[in-house]
């Protein structure tokens, strides 16, 4: 349990019951099933995605979780007490898609307004600031007004915002959004980090491989119901292939092994070298060029 917390944290951090919100026009007819019957889990010290399309239910979930909005039908307790306590607030962190953040306010002040909403005590405050600026990485701009602060730096800026309270469940809507590949690196770096100190995080996204990267469990929502509901690698696990990967392997060792699929009745559904992805591409060449610089290709050779 972190110093700025008090109570215990309970096994289950989040429970809803058939949850199901419907959004109506002022008539009182039905206009929008945003949710339908969603029954969930989650524990505490996990990292839980919500994945899905724009307009699946991920944001109306997490506004439901922060009382911001209230059920139609069914059941939702987060920290032990239901959804409508305010009270459970003060141990939630929350960064939303678009941060709403004083333009003209520098980062210390920012954290040094959110804190005192809180009434952290000055020395507090002071120490929790500090951690927060040099965690997310923005110790040389710590002076700098947040309207001269890029996509990137917002969002750190907005994290360390929703941390302020040293919360035990930090909910994120679309953390990665507008980032550019470094930056999408640094977020989940700053979610693993998080999970790392025993913090409970729920985030939501449409990008699979930022849940995938970070996540424990996932949750896929379509159309507002829950379609799928698992750990990661079980749910990628293809379960009807085997993969087998060796280096150095000789082409004679290469045609037994094809030739013992064969005599076994299998297929063989592929057989060569093994690809990285392209966002590991682009992070090693950006930390190659900054460790060679001038390093350059032309012509498809590098240089």
């Amino acid at each position: 349990m972190s110093e700025l917390t008090a109570g215990n944290v309970p096994e289950i951090v989040v429970e809803t019951r058939n949850l199901t919100k419907i959004y109506r026009d002022f008539w009182g007819r039905q206009k929008v099933r945003a949710l339908k019957a969603l029954d969930l889990e989650i524990r505490r010290g996990e990292v839980f995605g919500l994945l899905g399309p724009n307009g699946s239910g991920k944001t109306t979930t997490i506004k439901l979780l922060l009382g911001l909005l209230f059920p139609t039908s069914g059941d939702i307790f987060v920290l032990g007490k239901p959804a409508t306590d305010v009270g459970k607030n003060e141990k939630i962190g929350y960064l939303p898609e678009e941060s709403y953040l004083y333009r003209f306010l520098n980062a210390e002040e920012t954290l040094d307004f959110y804190g005192r909403l809180f009434n952290m005590s000055g020395p507090v405050r002071r120490q929790r600031i500090a951690q927060l600026i040099s965690m997310v990485g923005l110790e040389s701009a710590r002076k700098r007004q947040l309207r001269e602060y890029s996509k990137g730096m917002s969002r750190r800026i907005g994290l360390a915002q929703a941390l302020i309270n040293d919360p035990d469940l930090v909910l994120l809507d679309e953390p990665t959004s507008g980032l550019d590949p470094i930056g999408t690196r640094n977020m989940k770096d700053l979610i693993l980090d998080l999970k790392k100190r025993g913090k409970t995080v729920i985030m939501s996204s449409h990008l699979l491989a930022d849940v995938q990267d970070v996540c424990d469990r996932i949750g896929i929502l379509y159309q507002g119901e829950l379609k799928e509901l698992g750990r990661v690698e079980d749910l990628l696990k293809v379960s009807n292939e085997t993969e087998i990967r060796a280096s150095n392997l000789s082409e004679t060792a290469k045609n037994k092994i094809i030739d013992i699929i064969k005599e076994d009745n299998a297929e063989l559904v592929f057989s060569g070298h093994p690809t990285t992805t392209l966002e590991e591409l682009f992070l090693r060449i950006i930390e190659e060029s900054e460790a060679r610089p001038g390093r350059r290709v032309r012509g498809g050779n590098k240089i």
